[in-house]
């Protein structure tokens, strides 16, 4: 492992600041933490709110990612107080919290880490705690104690499993007694312990361990064979993507009966050499790699066994089975090992795999199934690594029952900030390049939807997917790029749109093109152009739509955007409003038809959308103007004035329509128009 310090960067830096400086470049190495895992402090001398000089340890607060750590993520605390606690025998995790909190010296500091009393029992200045994967390969085998003796001789100890918490503490810190010459602690099934005087003896102490454990894992596998021989081979890219697309909602709607969750694909060729060895269902049920996986991923995987990986209509029968029986396991093992008090958590899985086909991975967001899917990519290479040194083992199942179950672990989850209205939805949008399709993408991806761009300019949608996703400061959104006319091209889309989110919620068909001139003067091509955009493009993508939502059977919400000249029609926009009016008797039809499968159809009317819409060419505006016989500059205050508000109509405007439409708010509605015109008397729905 390639040490990532540097003399330039930690130069002058003491305190916090050199803390958050080393925390940080181990947590930019996904195989020593991931996602909020592992800890790290510095003792240091400082002052009290009464200016009395004291020792104080500063340690991550409960749930902080060690990647992005900042000096606000650290909490002080009295450390000769914590001391006090080490003539303890016992101590419950409720007494020891309370104790902590009442040594915390800033009462805004985050909740410090269950793993205060253990940092603060090591006499070190600097301590680092990590969930190497390659420590913990050394860990998760039966003869763990033996391994680690043969890779770092009597240097390191290893102390059985316990739960974090005051006995772990107190076991680490008899263990260092006995052998204060010990240059590192590892914690059976759980991780490693590195200190030091300095942060940087402390850091490269980490990478050396986490070197030799690498190196001696690397030795054992070279020319092995440790899953046994494939059975299941990979399907071809192509056909493993249409059948993982093709499940995708199936799946997902299994899922989604407690609450809708998002799903991401992975296919990656490791992962598929994994899945498709002769060892791996076995391997997989064993359990995590480390306890702090399981809030995350569950104690266990859902391995689905198929003979027919490449038919999705066997793979899904087989899969539904799959998942009655994961259920019933997961009901069983809670039953069996449960301690008084606790309520069961979702019985589904949080990851989902296919030999053949590759994995999914659910959460309520992008974001939670990200950490799902990377923490699950960690642990099937330790499976291996640890099935060739001995044989791959972890936790007890009444530890792996207490862990899930323990409030202290679960307590990180409060700290994530609540669930935004959109969520746990995903919406599909057409036309999203356009003003009106950016505005309500850029609103779904506010309100916390996972967002899917479509638009026949890929560079321009791919564009905005972009910015959506800084702004939102993660995956949020995808762009992909749709011929809506083309049925090839839609078919295509969507498959893509499945693999990227797992289904669809909502979808908004915005994709339009507006045509002027005389019905006299209109261009068969200009009429038919129409018909095909506004019509069989919304005919296209609302079938590839209502079947997705159809195949995951927990309904859904259509929003049409259609145009105040299907009730109003102007002048010269004959092919415009003839083609619209298709489209909106095609969504009404639509409402009627699908309403018993939870599936609402509702429409938006707006009226003249300026601020870079496509529909408002400086062709379509001279027309305007010379119909209504004002000047050119005046179109857009004439089509504000001509409202009973009189007032302009912005494509924000459109989208707050379209997100309520597709809310909970409406969840009665369907069938409905929805002008967005600022009130045209001859526009009123009838």
């Amino acid at each position: 492992m390639k040490s990532l310090w540097s003399d330039q960067e930690a130069k002058g830096l003491s305190g916090v600041d050199l803390v958050v400086y080393t925390s940080r470049l181990i947590g930019a190495n996904s195989k020593l933490v991931l996602w909020g895992g592992g800890n790290s402090s510095i003792k240091t001398q400082g002052k009290d709110h009464t200016g009395k000089e004291i020792h104080i340890l500063w340690i991550k607060g409960s749930g902080s990612d060690m990647r992005t750590i900042a000096p606000k993520n650290f909490t002080p605390l009295r450390l000769d107080e914590l001391l006090l606690l080490k003539d303890r025998s016992a101590m419950s995790d409720e007494d020891m919290v309370a104790y902590q909190m009442k040594c915390v010296l800033d009462p805004k500091a985050p909740k410090p880490s269950i793993e205060t009393l253990l940092h603060a029992f090591l006499p070190a200045a600097h301590i680092y705690h990590t969930h190497s994967d390659a420590i913990c390969t050394l860990t998760d085998t039966k003869k763990s104690k033996k391994v680690i003796r043969e890779v770092f001789g009597d240097s390191v100890a290893v102390v059985d499993y316990l739960r974090p918490g005051f006995s772990l503490s107190k076991s680490v810190a008899e263990t260092y007694e006995k052998s204060p010459k010990l240059t590192a602690i590892i914690l059976d099934k759980h991780g490693l312990i590195t200190w030091g005087d300095t942060a940087k003896a402390a850091y490269d102490m980490t990478i050396k361990m986490v070197t030799a454990a690498e190196r001696y894992t690397a030795k054992k596998l070279k020319g092995t064979q440790a899953l046994g021989p494939m059975q299941v081979k990979p399907l071809p890219v192509q056909k493993r993507h249409a059948v993982a697309a093709a499940i995708a909602p199936i799946l997902r709607g299994e899922i989604s009966q407690h609450k809708p969750m998002v799903m991401l694909y992975e296919d990656a060729p490791d992962l598929l050499k994994f899945l498709g060895a002769e060892k791996s269902k076995k391997l997989t049920q064993v359990g995590p790699f480390t306890p702090d996986h399981l809030m995350h991923t569950r104690p266990w995987p859902l391995f689905v066994e198929t003979k027919h990986p490449e038919d999705a209509n066997v793979l899904a029968k087989d899969l539904q089975k799959a998942l009655v029986l994961y259920r019933k396991r997961a009901v069983d093992f809670f039953n069996r090992y449960k301690q008084a008090g606790v309520t069961m958590l979702d019985p589904n899985p949080r990851v989902i795999l296919i030999p053949g086909v590759g994995m999914f991975t659910t959460g309520k967001d992008p974001r939670a199934a990200s950490i799902v899917h990377d923490l699950y990519m960690h642990t099937f290479p330790v499976i291996e690594a640890a099935t060739a040194i001995d044989c791959y083992t972890t936790i007890g199942l009444q530890d792996i029952c207490d862990f899930e179950y323990w409030p202290m672990e679960n307590f990180k989850l409060s700290l994530l900030p609540p669930e935004k209205a959109f969520s746990r939805k995903i919406a599909l949008i057409t036309g999203a390049a356009g003003a009106i399709g950016a505005a309500i993408a850029e609103a779904f991806v506010k309100a916390g939807a996972s967002v899917v761009l479509t638009d026949i300019v890929l560079e321009k949608v791919s564009a905005l997917a972009e910015r959506l996703n800084q702004e939102a400061g993660g995956l949020q959104s995808v762009a992909i790029e749709m011929d809506v006319r083309d049925e090839k091209s839609v078919k295509q889309g969507f498959e893509k749109a499945r693999l990227a989110f797992g289904g669809l919620d909502i979808f908004v068909s915005n994709a339009g093109i507006a045509r002027t001139a005389s019905i006299d003067d209109l261009s068969l091509k200009a009429w038919e152009d129409s018909l095909s955009v506004n019509a069989t493009g919304h005919l296209l993508t609302s079938q590839a739509a209502l079947k997705i939502m159809k195949a995951q059977g927990i309904g859904g919400a259509i929003v049409v955007v259609t145009t105040k000249n299907v009730l109003a029609p102007g002048k010269d926009f004959g092919a415009y409003s003839a083609s619209k009016a298709a489209q909106t008797q095609l969504a009404r039809i639509m409402a009627i038809e699908n309403a018993s499968e939870g599936i609402r159809v509702n429409m938006v009317t707006p009226d003249g959308i300026f601020e870079g819409s496509g529909l408002w060419s400086q062709e379509i505006r001279a027309e305007r103007a010379k119909a209504h016989n004002i000047p050119l500059e005046g179109v857009e205050d004439f089509y504000a004035k001509r409202n009973l508000m009189q007032r302009r109509i912005f494509a924000s405007d459109v989208a707050d329509g379209v997100l309520f439409l597709a809310s909970d708010q409406a969840a009665k509605t369907t069938g409905a128009i929805l002008p967005i015109d600022g009130g045209l008397k001859e526009a009123f729905p009838r």
